[in-house]
């Protein structure tokens, strides 16, 4: 198995690409179902926002895997391999694992260690897991990843600065009107981004916020919190008229605003500049506008230069954070090691658990005059007797499997006590929360703990079966 990393972002494609990649909530599942059906992926989940769309794979085959995925983009998102492969990115293991906790903590994000990626992670891993396309690997690496996030936000002053890509955009604006204060400001779409931009305009003194949303209810729950005003879309060229500073950030696939629509208003504003900046991938406002008399046209990407002004202190906060990112990479790894140990354990076990229960067999065979209660007591002893053999030499390969050649540890284990007729027979890995649990070659859940039988009763033929102990795996939560 493998893990890897493959997508476009911020830094290796433009806005005009990347927008074309773009995925909405909804178009979510159907995209996964999609990636999960390519041929090698075993896990995959997928993070799109503004400035990258990623996805992150575990697969078993990466030579065909790359062939299949790059066939996947051209087919899901309708873009010629010839246009996205000079900026498609590729990590493999380690550095893909890294290159997650990183996004996570918003050490790769346009702004260094903002705070809205911690969510859009979360959530496509909430999406992937909900469709069932993640598994034992995707499972805890991503629930590691959103707590190593967590814990950099609390433990350092990351995210103390307000500097996100809508901070940018008012600075932006700040630097060319100088004050807001007798300013009219239009901020088209109500979501996150729309909510940020608000209140820092509010917090820059806006004398004027009105808010348009093709929800009203939205915009108009916007506007009250920063005493703005929520107007239909189907004002639009009247607000034009009137407005100083327009910022956008919708969540449409379509132009909100175009060259056209623009250009009918500027007679009725009498020479006054117009200043938009469009934050939405993909884009809200038509590229063309900027070639208007009187207006100035800004996307995300022209944010860039704003935003690293004002990262001076992060970039000393994010020092530590990639401190913490090399301990979760160590504690991953060693995760990964001890993960091959689990299917020999059961099958000594498997093994242990049939010899015992021959001699059981045998045993009463010998002695039917035994009572029932004799019957379990000797059961329940014979029992420990194995349990108690078993332990140590189950603690001791857990712990050479952490070791730099575990590899070779659980090889010579499983030749020592001659497991190689009961390993389970390879099986796709099962999709499931529970990344201790496998099938057996069966299909047979078993689940993973040392039981014995209640005291009354005589034990069942699924209470005489040994059950593996759990594998000690990395301890995370979301």
């Amino acid at each position: 198995m493998q893990i890897l990393t493959v997508g476009l972002h911020y830094r290796t494609a433009p806005v005009d690409l990347r927008e074309k990649f773009a995925l909405s909530a909804p178009k979510l599942p159907e995209a996964l179902q999609e990636l999960r059906r390519t041929a090698s992926v075993l896990e995959c989940v997928i993070v799109s926002t503004c400035n990258r769309t990623e996805l992150y794979l575990v697969v078993d085959r990466k030579k065909l895997c790359g062939h299949s995925i790059h066939a996947y983009l051209e087919h899901q998102f309708g873009v010629s391999r010839d246009e996205f492969m000079p900026h498609l990115f590729y990590l493999e293991e380690e550095e893909a694992v890294k290159h997650l906790f990183r996004v996570a903590c918003g050490l790769d994000s346009m702004v260094l260690g903002e705070t809205q990626i911690l969510g859009q992670v979360r959530s496509a891993f909430q999406t992937a897991q909900a469709e069932k396309t993640t598994g034992t690997y995707f499972n805890t690496l991503f629930k590691q990843a959103i707590t190593l996030a967590k814990r950099a936000r609390t433990e350092t002053s990351i995210s103390d600065n307000p500097v996100s890509v809508s901070y940018a955009a008012v600075e932006l604006g700040r630097r060319f009107f100088g004050s807001f204060v007798d300013k009219r400001v239009l901020i088209l779409g109500a979501g996150k981004m729309g909510e940020l931009t608000a209140k820092h305009l509010h917090s820059g003194g806006a004398a004027e916020l009105i808010v348009m949303n093709r929800t009203m209810a939205k915009a108009a729950e916007l506007a009250e919190r920063f005493g703005g005003q929520a107007l239909p879309i189907s004002r639009m060229a009247a607000e034009l008229e009137r407005a100083d500073i327009v910022i956008s950030s919708t969540g449409s696939h379509e132009l909100v605003l175009t060259r056209g629509e623009v250009e009918a208003v500027l007679p009725a504003r009498g020479g006054r500049p117009l200043f938009l900046i469009d934050i939405a991938v993909p884009r809200d406002l038509d590229p063309a506008i900027a070639e208007l008399p009187g207006v100035q046209l800004f996307n995300i990407d022209h944010l860039e230069s704003i935003v690293e002004s004002n990262l001076e202190e992060r970039k000393k906060t994010a020092v530590r954070i990639e401190e913490m990112i090399e301990e979760e990479m160590r504690a991953f790894a060693q995760w990964l090691k001890t993960l091959g140990v689990g299917p020999v354990i059961h099958a000594l076990q498997r093994k242990s658990s049939h010899i015992h229960q021959d001699t059981m067999d045998s045993l009463m065979k010998k002695l039917p005059h035994l009572s029932e209660h004799d019957q379990t007591l000797i059961y329940r002893l014979t029992k420990s007797i194995v349990n108690q053999m078993l332990r140590d030499p189950i603690t001791r390969v857990k712990e050479l499997a952490g070791e730099e050649n575990g590899h070779e540890a659980i090889e010579q284990f499983r030749k020592l006590f001659a497991l190689e007729e009961w390993a389970s027979e390879p099986t796709k890995p099962e999709l499931t929360e529970e990344s201790g649990a496998q099938e057996d070659g069966k299909g047979r859940r078993e689940v993973l703990e040392l039981r014995d039988h209640p005291e009354s009763g005589k034990p069942s033929a699924a209470e005489r079966s040994y059950v593996p102990e759990p594998v000690a795996s990395a301890s995370v939560t979301a």
